[in-house]
């Protein structure tokens, strides 16, 4: 199997450069690979500033993200329990893919071009049927910033309804930030790509024969969340909804995750794949953990308000029993425990 890639950098004098996948072009042979090329110019309009160093070129596919099938037709990638780092090159998430009979849909795609194209070439070691939906369950950098070779291969990109909104105003301090943490040249020909299909309440994929079910939440996480049901294996997307062993993040209103999570809790799932942690979770087992810390959560930020307590001393207790339970806690908790009371103190 070959690929098309193209070598583009930062600027003409100086880096970073890097090799960029031109997804759609793959064939068997280079011959072949190279005549699609021939038949068809790579458009690289999407690559924004960037300068090409030389012609589009057909190589040996380069690395792809590792997966796990977890249902028939189901499958995850699970991202590194770790903050976004030189060394893990921000691949921190979990990331999916579903082959129906006639197309795939993919679940997030990480947290920059290079998690995308990683990730186009995990699928097509497993199908060649077209990316037809991208589903990008909520707004953060690490699950929603790979969608661009996705989109150039002409999937339809599907977000909550306030997920363009949220993304276009946030873009830019992401990308700032993750060029510190993550490095330029991991993040090179990233960027935020326009919502297709904006779900304010339900909707439904066809893959072809195969249906999966969209639903967008009340603030929660966040205030663009949204899960996919695999109505065929009833594997269960909840992208950030559901953490496991990675302490939780609190984005949106801790009253509405938790109502959220009770809904989901009375709901027949066979598993969930949470947005950090293990592939996959036993239901509704794998909610236990996430209803626990958000419980503790209120609890003792209503019992610090309560006592009249400043938010710089209450961060110091909120939750603090919950240490021992979450990896990162020192790095979320903290973040949370500001968002809870600073919520809840104006009820």
């Amino acid at each position: 199997m070959f690929e098309a890639v193209i070598a583009l950098c930062a600027s003409l004098t100086e880096g970073p450069c890097r090799d960029h996948l031109l997804p759609g072009y793959e064939a068997e042979t280079q011959a072949a690979c190279a005549a699609a090329l021939a038949a068809r110019a790579p458009d690289l309009a999407a690559f924004g500033g960037l300068v090409a160093q030389g012609s589009a070129r057909c190589e040996a596919p380069g690395p792809a993200l590792e997966v796990t099938e977890v249902a028939p037709g189901v499958f995850v990638h699970m991202g590194a329990i770790a903050e976004p780092d030189t060394a893990n090159r921000g691949d921190t998430s979990n990331l999916g893919f579903i082959v129906g009979d006639t197309s795939v849909a993919v679940i997030d795609t990480g947290i920059a071009r290079w998690t995308g194209e990683a990730l186009w070439r995990a699928i097509r070691a497993e199908t060649s049927k077209p990316v037809s939906h991208v589903v990008i369950t909520h707004m953060h950098p690490d699950h929603a910033l790979g969608a661009g070779p996705f989109a150039e291969a002409g999937a339809q990109i599907v977000g909550h309804v306030n997920l363009s909104r949220a993304l276009s105003d946030r873009q830019a301090n992401y990308l700032e930030s993750l060029d510190l943490l993550v490095g330029p040249e991991d993040m090179l020909g990233t960027r935020a790509v326009p919502v297709d299909l904006a779900i304010e309440n339900t909707a439904e994929i066809d893959l072809g024969g195969r249906l999966l079910q969209l639903k967008a939440w009340q603030m929660a996480h966040t205030g663009t969340d949204l899960t996919v049901l695999d109505e065929t294996t009833g594997t269960f997307f909840a992208g950030d909804l559901i953490f496991d062993l990675h302490t939780p993040a609190l984005d949106g209103r801790l009253r509405g995750w938790r109502a959220v999570l009770s809904e989901l809790g009375a709901t027949s799932f066979r598993q969930v794949v949470p947005g950090h942690g293990r592939p996959v979770l036993d239901w509704p087992e794998g909610l236990a953990p996430m209803q626990r810390y958000l419980s503790v959560l209120e609890a003792d930020t209503r019992a610090a308000i309560d006592a009249g307590q400043r938010l710089g001393e209450a961060v110091e207790v909120i939750a603090a029993e919950e240490a021992s339970n979450w990896a990162l806690f020192e790095a979320y908790n903290p973040r949370n425990a500001t968002v809870a009371f600073t919520e809840l103190e104006w009820e």
